[in-house]
């Protein structure tokens, strides 16, 4: 327990972590808003995932807690499951929260499996992109709210969606009748029924519903923006410019305190002081956070399908993000994270907070920075961060309540301007065209379409020319050429001259898999007619996968059928389980006929072939 809890330590981690947590307030209450679940999903999120991340993982000084990537595929993943269920929030949180949920358990998976030290393996080009695109994501999308404009709220642009409305009204109508076995062609009085109880109040809620769907994202956004700026709304875009001017003016000024928390403070003292007309944000709930049982009791496991994906993408995304800040805070500190450990932390964190309706966070490098400068050093710092950030619900949940929305929003578009990657933007001229293509198609995906499947396609792509390269790198490096052009070896020097046109030699150099099959099957097709023996020198193979162990029995079966006798050198241990389970060995190459050194094939050469040209 002395490890776990040193405390030594008690004062720099005390003013650590409330000093993180101070940083941290301003971000949860805005990714939370941004998600669409509201600001105490935020709070909540920051609150629970940082103080048992902290207590489970393997990174002492790390603060976790909601990040810009993280919160921009939870509101993909909230805007999605809302949609499904009427646009009714409180109808779509249960299955939200169980996805968040699944999420964490996942991270502790790959926690307890290891995968913590594989993550490294993730291209550059795909996290360059990705991270590029949530800043994109996250600037577009809270320009309408910094100007004032609610879709939604837009009674002439939500009218033009009311005869969508009223027809998926009448196909949940009809779609219920279905399944209660009362839908019939000959009868639809039970149809006519149910459609006189619906109310232009519902209408006019399914078309808000629409309204927000069809302007929501980077595209809505954007195809939303000449209405926004027909309609300004003057206080609140002053508020928000306000807030960016604080935000970066600040920092010229001074670091030792956060210009986010002054921008708060100040925009949110101006707009209630002077008893502005402004638009605050959605009420805090006061009192201790409650989990949300409902995520236990009306658990379906059809529902949840869909997003398992999503899931797994929450899960590894929040792994990514958390290792990058513990090699930061490694840096830092001049220690060494457990990788393993802080994903099962994290997974802790992150599932604790969905049972108590907060959003997924993870390790975050700004504010686990400020930890350490303020003298954090021990797991007790990020536990503190947690507590205040509870303190502050509790004692002032109410005042928070009043902050504007606006003020909000411009603190997002700080975010968004700050996690965009310019060091893998600056280097597109340098990059290979490979990668800068890999970049480009996940931020665009990303940003237009679907983060989810944007990183798998990069991911995809990144794999196949990783493996393409590999495979055009081991066939250039593995010619096949005869004896007399290829370069011989060491201990080849010595071999016969008479003997060159009878014996042909294959050096294999590297892994034979299915990037360099294509090359090596050309092999029985070059073997000169002269040649009555093939040498396949192994030594440097260490690896076969399925497609070369066959493309290895296509070649010895061509070189058989033409009476040419194959030799194996240095055969691998790996490569030779492969061959004997299909009986390459012995069946196409005898025991007697597999040599573990050159000079003891050179001696069997020396007794067996004659010279005939």
């Amino acid at each position: 327990m002395n490890k776990l809890f040193d405390f030594k330590h008690f004062k720099g981690d005390l003013f650590g972590g409330i000093t993180a947590g101070i940083v941290a307030l301003p971000l949860a209450l805005a990714f939370g808003v941004s998600s669409g679940l509201g600001p105490s999903a935020g709070l909540y999120g920051a609150i629970f995932v940082s103080f048992f991340a902290a207590l489970f993982g393997g990174t002492n000084t790390q603060i976790s807690g909601p990040t810009a990537p993280m919160t921009a595929v939870s509101m993909v993943v909230i805007a999605g499951i809302i949609a499904v269920n009427d646009g009714d929030v409180n109808k779509a949180l249960p299955a939200i929260l169980t996805v968040f949920l699944l999420a964490g358990l996942m991270q502790i998976g790959l926690g307890v499996l290891g995968i913590g030290k594989y993550i490294k393996y993730i291209p550059y080009p795909v996290v360059s992109g990705f991270m590029t695109a949530i800043g994109i994501i996250i600037l577009v999308t809270q320009i309408l709210p910094a100007v004032g404009y609610y879709p939604k709220e837009d009674a002439e642009f939500v009218d033009q969606f009311k005869p969508l409305a009223e027809e998926l009204i009448l196909e949940n109508i009809l779609r219920e009748e279905a399944g209660e076995g009362i839908l019939v062609l000959e009868d639809f009085e039970e149809t006519i029924k149910r459609s006189e109880t619906i109310s232009q109040a519902d209408i006019l809620k399914e078309s808000q519903t629409l309204a927000a769907a069809n302007a929501s994202g980077v595209i809505g956004s954007i195809k939303m923006l000449p209405k926004a700026l027909n309609n300004i709304n003057w206080l609140e875009l002053l508020l928000a410019l306000g807030t960016i001017l604080i935000i970066y003016g600040f920092k010229r000024i001074t670091t030792a305190v956060p210009s986010t928390l002054v921008a708060l403070l100040v925009m949110s003292g101006i707009a209630y002081g002077f008893s502005l007309d402004y638009r605050p944000i959605e009420q805090i709930p006061s009192g201790l956070p409650l989990p949300n049982l409902e995520i236990f009791t009306g658990f379906s496991l059809a529902s949840l399908t869909p997003y398992i994906f999503t899931a797994l993408t929450l899960a590894l995304l929040g792994a990514i993000d958390s290792l990058l800040t513990s090699v930061v805070a490694d840096n830092m500190t001049k220690t060494k994270h457990k990788p393993n450990k802080e994903l099962v932390g994290q997974g802790i964190g992150n599932s604790i907070g969905a049972i108590f309706g907060g959003i997924p966070g993870a390790g975050a490098t700004i504010r686990t920075v400020v930890n350490i400068k303020s003298g954090g050093k021990t797991r007790l710092s990020g536990m503190m961060a947690g507590v205040l950030l509870l303190v502050i619900l509790l004692s002032l949940g109410p005042v928070a309540s009043q902050i504007p929305a606006a003020v909000l929003a411009g603190i997002l578009i700080t975010v968004g301007i700050g996690v965009m990657d310019y060091k893998g933007l600056k280097a597109i001229p340098n990059m290979p065209k490979a990668e800068v293509i890999i970049m480009i198609i996940v931020l665009v995906l990303s940003s237009v379409w679907n983060l989810v499947y944007a990183v798998g396609i990069g991911l995809v792509i990144a794999s196949l020319m990783f493996m393409k390269k590999m495979g055009d790198l081991t066939a250039e490096r593995s010619d096949v050429k005869p004896l007399l052009k290829e370069q011989a070896w060491d201990d080849e020097h010595n071999f016969p001259e008479a003997l060159k046109e009878e014996v042909f030699i294959k050096h294999i150099k590297g892994p034979l898999f299915f990037g360099s099959t294509s090359d090596f099957q050309q092999l029985a097709q070059q073997v000169p007619n002269t040649a009555k023996t093939v040498v396949i020198r192994l030594d440097r193979m260490q690896y076969m996968d399925q497609s070369g162990l066959y493309a290895m029995e296509d070649v010895l079966v061509d070189l058989s059928r033409r009476n040419i006798t194959v030799l194996f050198v240095d055969v691998q241990t790996q490569p030779r389980y492969m061959m004997e389970r299909i009986d390459i060995i012995p069946d196409l190459v005898s025991e007697d006929r597999i040599f573990k050194t050159f000079k003891e094939c050179l001696k069997w050469i020396n007794e067996n072939v004659k010279d005939k040209y």
